[in-house]
């Protein structure tokens, strides 16, 4: 396993991100692990979680000029803390992010932050995919934008289970949308790093039972 991978999971679990037991994901889909970017609640752990979108971005993308999307609530925290690491990195990228409300006095509208100009690139900066539920309702808000066009999202974790049908949620996506869904680590960079500890054998099981039920096929 790549070092930065061994790492990252290693921060997920120290700032509480990534845990094991019963969880009921937004897909409605009972599963054995949960990743909730929801925890991340420090300067040093949100800091550290944008240097890790940053050098994914940096392996896929290089020094391309984007917008950067962060889908209400979690994705907001995490695309303003990639557009923070890119800028130390010498890459400015503007941001922004929406409302779950529109705002209706003020300014307005239903997106705060930069505004994307006709002929920009966007890339979505989210948490997980588990059904692709989440990315489809960002298409659907982001479709209001006039020509500009979605190139990547980027995730912390690709679950590796299927979406609507057999295939990856990922696959489904890329598929639909014909834009790539990049992740810093996968379910079984997790196993592998789980199974080196033989006190995690019971969480290995399981979640190796789930992926025989909801795994992608």
């Amino acid at each position: 396993m790549e070092a930065y991978k061994r790492e990252f999971i290693e921060f997920l679990q120290g700032a509480g991100v990534l845990k094991f037991g019963d969880f009921t994901a937004k897909s409605g889909r009972k599963i054995p692990y949960f990743v909730n970017a929801g925890m991340i609640k420090t300067g040093d752990q949100i800091t550290k979680m944008g240097e890790f979108y940053a050098k994914a971005y940096a392996d896929k993308l290089g020094d391309k000029k984007t917008v950067l999307y962060g889908p209400a609530y979690k994705g907001i925290s995490l695309s303003i803390s990639a557009a923070v690491a890119l800028s130390k990195n010498g890459l400015d990228l503007p941001f922004f992010f929406n409302r779950k409300e529109v705002k209706d006095h003020g300014e307005g509208g239903t997106f705060v932050g930069y505004v994307p100009q006709a002929g920009e690139e966007i890339v979505i900066i989210e948490d997980v995919i588990t059904a692709g539920t989440a990315i489809r309702e960002s298409m659907e808000i982001l479709s209001h934008l006039k020509d500009t066009k979605v190139i990547a999202t980027f995730i912390m974790v690709d679950r590796k289970e299927k979406g609507q049908t057999e295939k990856g949620a990922m696959q489904e996506i890329e598929e639909q949308f014909g834009f790539p869904v990049y992740s810093v680590v996968d379910v079984y960079d997790i196993i592998e790093y789980l199974e080196e500890d033989p006190a995690n054998e019971e969480n290995v099981t399981r979640i190796k039972n789930y992926l025989a039920v909801n795994g992608a096929k």
